[in-house]
């Protein structure tokens, strides 16, 4: 699989480790989520999405953190806890207005559409999983920027300006001749 990044385009090559581990840890929390969800489906499918939802973010947050994440700095625990879990609560909201639709929308019984609720879910989690990539990249376990050296440019060398040619006096712009004018305009408008 790592050896497949390569074949990827050079802006995405990067993110491919991340998104590998991020994907298999979302994969494990994905078959954790089902078995929680249809587990506790009798209480009614809302209820069992925010259990779910909640526990799987729990283990998510430290897979994520101690694996996919391990190489970021590590800022205020707290902070980055607390972005996390709101990350993550927009995600509940995401895969819960799925199956809220269906239930009291639509009017769906978890009893008799099952399927309905499970595909209905997994959509839904897609959705939140796209979000959650994005935000935990961006905002939750934010990369240092890279730090760049700035080198100032070297003087040019002095150069004798040729008999009868005037003396270039730095920070002075020579006036620009009228059909000079005319010509750079037509450019810029073009």
């Amino acid at each position: 699989m790592v050896r497949l990044v390569r074949f990827l385009p050079q802006r995405l090559q990067h993110v491919a480790p991340e998104a590998i581990a991020f994907a298999a840890i979302g994969l494990g929390n994905l078959v954790l989520y089902f078995l929680i969800f249809n587990a506790l489906i009798f209480i009614g499918a809302v209820k069992a999405t925010i259990i779910a939802t909640l526990v799987t973010t729990y283990l998510a947050y430290l897979a994520n953190r101690h694996w996919t994440y391990k190489d970021r700095p590590r800022r205020a625990m707290r902070r980055e806890y607390t972005l996390f879990f709101a990350v993550n609560m927009v995600g509940l909201l995401m895969q819960s207005a799925g199956t809220g639709l269906l239930k009291y929308g639509f009017g769906m019984s978890e009893r008799q559409d099952r399927l309905a609720f499970n595909i209905t879910t997994t959509v839904c989690i897609c959705a939140a999983t796209l979000f959650r990539f994005w935000t935990y990249r961006t905002f939750v376990f934010k990369d240092e920027p890279a730090t760049t050296k700035v080198v100032a440019p070297e003087p040019a060398p002095a150069i004798a300006p040729a008999e009868g040619m005037p003396v270039p006096v730095p920070g002075h712009r020579p006036p620009v001749e009228a059909d000079e004018s005319a010509r750079l305009a037509q450019i810029l408008d073009t």
